[in-house]
């Protein structure tokens, strides 16, 4: 994959795919136009990645954010590709290609942004990083529970919540929604199988609980739902959970296609171009450059911290971590590597993180004055996973 560079490139441009292969960048001609517009109204034109970051977040946090988060979502691709190549390469799934895992996690750009804390002083793309790998990981172990379960063990693992989701995404009006999510309940009620090995291949329910599950149903529907209809047979019964089956499936992993289509040269009207940097445009920029300063050297005093922080975890715990992130070794080879049992290790991992968590919570109010509220503590702990593995990444690795 070809480096960007370049301002425009760097925030106007979008990842192209050939099935599972990078073939290059295409560029947003609505984006180029609006950056060039923006250059041109500066004192000097600006080349600082982290000055148009800020200034991007800051439109993006204002009512007028279109062209904003298309910009960050641009600047964002590089960390989304390797957030799913490293996550694609160490998670085995025979559905998702390198392609699909990430366009299932490009979508995921406004969570970043509506997560990310530039007052904290940390840097968006190991936010996102994390973010996206966090994301994918979950997908991946989702998909891989469904493609093991049938569509009865699926039916039974289901929560009426994502059932509701699942049928409204398909298209069903309410009362069509109502009648099923009561048939389903119908079916959790009345088919028990025996606790056997292998319980995500459930078995179809028999004939016999078909016709105690219509049966229920035809009872229920009197007062459980807004508009009872017709009586349902055994048959209709079954289709009908089949296709909630179905609905949940395509609900959980739709077909993906990539929002970064270009518009093409022509695309996009000048009148989409967002007004920026008037008259106040110098005082802007000025305030920009002061907001990085101060956010790099709030990066530099965080990094401070944490090494402290280690230095201070006792020699067994200081192995448990360089292993974890820098060796990349899983639990269980760590447990035999130290001679030890696999859950002391899962144990002694934790609490050193917590240390290291709590360091920087600590250091976070004293210094920087922000309430530890639990929202700040969730993010926190996000930024100090993606810390440790940029810390303990061998220096020839990308």
């Amino acid at each position: 994959m070809r480096s960007r560079k370049g301002i425009t490139e760097l925030f106007a441009t979008f990842l192209q795919f050939d099935a599972d292969r990078v073939i290059g960048w295409a560029t947003d001609a609505r984006l180029r136009r609006n950056i060039n517009n923006c250059q041109s109204k500066l004192s000097k034109p600006e080349e600082s990645e982290d000055f148009w970051v800020s200034y991007w977040y800051k439109e993006w946090q204002s009512k007028t954010k279109n062209l904003a988060s298309g910009h960050l979502s641009a600047y964002l691709q590089e960390v989304c590709y390797w957030a799913a190549n490293k996550t694609a390469t160490n998670f085995a799934s025979g559905q998702f290609t390198l392609s699909d895992c990430f366009q299932a996690i490009v979508t995921k750009t406004d969570k970043v942004l509506q997560g990310f804390k530039p007052n904290m002083g940390f840097n968006i793309k190991n936010y996102a990083s994390a973010i996206f790998s966090s994301e994918l990981k979950e997908l991946l172990r989702q998909q891989k529970e469904v493609d093991i379960s049938t569509d009865w063990r699926l039916l039974r693992k289901l929560t009426q919540k994502r059932l509701v989701e699942s049928l409204e995404n398909a298209g069903l009006n309410a009362q069509k929604v109502e009648s099923y999510v009561l048939l389903w309940k119908c079916y959790q009620a009345l088919y028990a199988p025996r606790k056997e090995k292998g319980t995500r291949k459930l078995a179809r329910p028999d004939d016999t609980v078909w016709e105690s599950i219509a049966q229920l149903y035809n009872q229920e529907r009197q007062t459980q739902i807004s508009q009872p209809g017709p009586e349902c047979s055994a048959q209709a019964a079954e289709k009908c959970l089949l296709s909630c089956a179905k609905a949940v499936r395509a609900y959980l992993y739709p077909n993906m296609a990539s929002l970064n289509a270009t518009t093409g040269d022509n695309g996009g009207e000048f009148q989409d171009i967002l007004p920026q940097l008037r008259q106040d445009s110098l005082l802007s920029e000025i305030v920009v450059q002061e907001e990085i300063q101060e956010r790099k050297s709030q990066q530099s005093q965080i990094s401070d911290v944490l090494v402290a922080a280690i230095g201070e975890l006792d020699e067994e715990g200081q192995k448990i971590i360089k292993y974890y992130y820098q060796g990349n070794l899983k639990q269980s080879q760590i447990a035999k590597e130290l001679g030890v049992k696999q859950y002391t290790i899962s144990r002694r991992l934790s609490k050193c993180k917590e240390a290291l968590l709590i360091k920087l919570a600590t250091w976070t109010k004293e210094s920087m004055h922000i309430s530890l509220d639990s929202p700040v503590l969730d993010y926190m702990s996000t930024v100090l996973e993606e810390w440790l593995q940029n810390y303990y990444k061998p220096e020839d690795s990308n």
